[in-house]
């Protein structure tokens, strides 16, 4: 009796006149008035500092969603860069093999050239071993035999060009390791050190690189 007393007390201060009047009648109806008063306050004072609390701090669900994304992005950055280096990797080999079927078939036949190379030898001596004086028209037999001679080799040139393959007669140049081969050294008059003085051999290129470097004499100081 003594709280609704009290709770009767509290709602008549803070009532106006006509519902004060009306709240004297029923004590009991103002009581649980106040009360649900007191506790709508205290659930709005509860759900702000539940608000609160909620703002400030993140809950377990948000922490392991949270980790779980970063966890996500790190694999998804290392499989990219995974990714990236199989391209990378796989260009390469592209490039290398495709490298590879290129001097294929620049360079395949150089064990063939090499063969031919010997018979283009054999047509050069055979020309320069006939005395130009015996080529006359008194001789019909060896004119055409040596006509017939050079015209071989000029053919044997041309294919050789055609295929990438070139003559090396270095005679005044200067000495080049890469493309000469010096079978001697000698003093020589009039001639500069270092330079090709003689040929003793001819050297041939294949498509820029040495096939058979070019025997030579060299120019001593």
């Amino acid at each position: 009796m003594a709280a609704v007393a009290q709770c009767v007390l509290g709602a008549l201060r803070s009532r106006p006149p006509l519902l004060s009047l009306a709240l004297r009648s029923s004590p009991r109806l103002l009581c649980v008035a106040t009360q649900q008063k007191n506790t709508g306050q205290s659930l709005e004072e509860d759900h702000g500092q539940s608000q609160t609390e909620q703002k400030g701090e993140p809950s377990a669900a948000e922490k392991t969603f949270t980790e779980e994304k970063a966890k996500l992005e790190e694999q998804l950055k290392d499989v990219t860069d995974k990714y990236k280096r199989a391209l990378a990797d796989a260009e390469n080999v592209r490039q290398r093999s495709q490298k590879l079927v290129e001097e294929a078939k620049l360079y395949g036949i150089q064990s063939f050239c090499k063969d031919l190379l010997e018979v283009a030898d054999i047509l050069e001596k055979a020309t320069e071993s006939v005395p130009k004086e015996e080529i006359k028209d008194e001789n019909p037999h060896l004119k055409s035999l040596y006509e017939g001679l050079v015209m071989t080799e000029v053919q044997i040139q041309k294919v050789f060009k055609k295929h990438g393959l070139l003559r090396l007669n270095p005679v005044g140049a200067k000495f080049d390791p890469y493309e000469h081969e010096a079978l001697f050294h000698a003093p020589m008059e009039g001639k500069e050190p270092g330079t090709v003085a003689l040929v003793s051999k001819i050297g041939y290129k294949l498509h820029g690189r040495t096939l058979r470097p070019a025997l030579v004499g060299v120019v001593k100081d």
